[in-house]
């Protein structure tokens, strides 16, 4: 199996898993906003680890976590944590082109998220 399928398998198991747990805790209830919470929730704890993984194996000389996957834990929900996995072990900040895809990604997610409250509540 290729790293990046592994990665991105073991991620999305993790975060839904995660997402599973949150939602439990946040009281349960099947309402759609207490699931975007706890998914939002669970992918940035995943993304957050992911980071600190990465910068644990990077110092090693270990096989590193492909950069593809951090960008698309990010744009499942998961930029916050990434962003704080990146300030916390200090991991990807001076890599240019992959800040700049980063950073794309958060834009993007601001943009949904504006377009969505829009559609919600301004419709």
């Amino acid at each position: 199996m290729s790293p990046v399928r592994f990665h991105l398998l073991l991620a999305l198991s993790l975060a839904a898993a995660l997402t599973v747990a949150l939602w439990w805790l946040l009281g349960g209830g099947h309402t759609w906003p207490r699931w975007i919470v706890a998914w939002l929730g669970a992918a940035s704890m995943v993304a957050f680890g992911y980071y600190g993984w990465d910068k644990v194996r990077s110092g090693r000389g270990g096989r590193r976590t492909p950069e593809v996957v951090l960008h698309l834990l990010s744009a499942v929900g998961g930029s916050p944590g990434a962003y704080a996995g990146m300030q916390v072990f200090r991991h990807k900040t001076i890599k240019g082109p992959f800040r700049v895809v980063f950073w794309g990604i958060v834009v993007l997610q601001a943009l949904l998220l504006i377009w969505l409250v829009k559609i919600t509540w301004w419709a």
